[in-house]
């Protein structure tokens, strides 16, 4: 019993610093250089979940382009460069907010054309059922023609009056 105490002491304490070391290994070396892969990596989309940056994302490949920029970084490369690279390597989709020029203006105006023409049908279908309810209104009987429409059905009328 006291030899497995023992056992498990010496174990632990040999491997705490195993895994503190690790820890530190990992951990980044550069701060500011961390500092600049966040701040391109807060302007590239992941390609994988498309609604989070590449900086916010867990996706294997967000990762992978994260150390990517990392790695230019470390060469010396610009932020200007590095998203030039993301763009001519996986298009304009990968900017997480992208430039306005012709190839986007459906990405930009889309949504308030969908929006016109969305309110263009609903004021269509409107005035189509204002005047459907004007044409019923103009059509229906006259308290007169309806006595005489139910006497018809009844059966009281004698003849047809002219």
């Amino acid at each position: 019993m006291v030899f497995n105490k023992l056992f498990f002491s010496l174990l632990l304490a040999l491997i705490l610093p195993l895994a503190h070391a690790a820890e530190t290994v990992s951990a980044p070396a550069d701060a500011e250089l961390e500092k600049r892969v966040m701040a391109v990596s807060e302007e590239l989309r992941c390609l994988v979940c498309q609604n989070q940056t590449i900086a916010d994302s867990h996706a294997d490949l967000a990762i992978d382009l994260r150390n990517q920029v990392r790695e230019m970084l470390r060469q010396g490369k610009s932020k200007q460069e590095i998203v030039d690279f993301m763009v001519v390597r996986y298009g304009d989709f990968v900017l997480y907010r992208p430039l306005m020029k012709t190839s986007t203006w459906l990405l930009w105006f889309g949504p308030f054309v969908l929006l016109v023409l969305a309110l263009g049908v609903l004021a269509v279908k409107l005035r189509q059922r204002q005047k459907a309810m004007a044409q019923q209104e103009a059509s229906a009987l006259s308290a007169d023609e309806h006595a005489q429409a139910a006497s018809l059905l009844s059966g009281t009328d004698k003849g047809v009056q002219s």
